[in-house]
């Protein structure tokens, strides 16, 4: 069975202004798409076809098959990353989830500037994470197609700072794109669940 490609869990428009429907086009429908269709054309006829997207991404990783690594994970990532933006979101964050952020970071506003601040140093391609691990919650960056899965963290939720992910909207104000989806349609409500449940 190959991996699906994912709809996205809202209308193309439903992002904007934010977000525009061209991006969105580009972005889901050919570079997201594009992983997928690589990554089902790499494992037919392997053992890894049959395997759970999450499956495929440890056994890549640990058998050093890098470009089945690399199209797993970012299918994987970018999935993710729709879910952590919502045309309802922005705002802060609100109940047990809250009273974490505050604990670690001081507040809302102080945790927003150092989820900037990492999503501006990553050099390069990769992803911004905030995630839950042995140690509580933590901002995380990871390079390319890396991810939090294989350090055994619990991603919350995401911010992709690829350049395809806002070049179309921002070009390369990548600190403005930052500043739209944390202000507007960060999903704090997907970042509750997976709070809730794993950590």
């Amino acid at each position: 069975m190959p991996i699906e490609f994912p709809s996205l869990p809202y209308a193309l428009n439903a992002l904007e202004p934010f977000v525009s429907s061209k991006t969105l086009k580009h972005h889901h429908g050919k570079h997201h798409r594009g992983y997928v269709q690589k990554l089902n054309s790499a494992i037919s006829g392997t053992s890894y076809e049959g395997m759970s997207l999450e499956d495929i991404i440890f056994a890549a990783h640990a058998n050093s098959e890098t470009g089945i690594f690399n199209n797993a994970a970012q299918a994987w990532n970018h999935t993710f990353f729709w879910s952590s933006l919502s045309p309802d979101g922005g705002g802060e964050p609100r109940g047990p989830l809250a009273d974490a952020i505050e604990d670690r970071f001081g507040s809302a506003e102080k945790f927003g500037a150092e989820f900037k601040a990492a999503a501006l140093a990553q050099f390069g391609s990769g992803w911004t994470w905030l995630v839950c691990s042995d140690t509580g919650i933590e901002i995380l960056s990871t390079s390319n197609a890396d991810t939090p899965l294989l350090r055994g963290s619990t991603p919350l939720l995401t911010l992709d700072v690829w350049e395809h992910a806002y070049y179309l909207d921002f070009q390369n104000r990548r600190d403005a794109y930052i500043d739209a989806i944390l202000s507007n349609i960060i999903n704090w409500d997907f970042a509750a669940e997976n709070f809730q449940a794993g950590c």
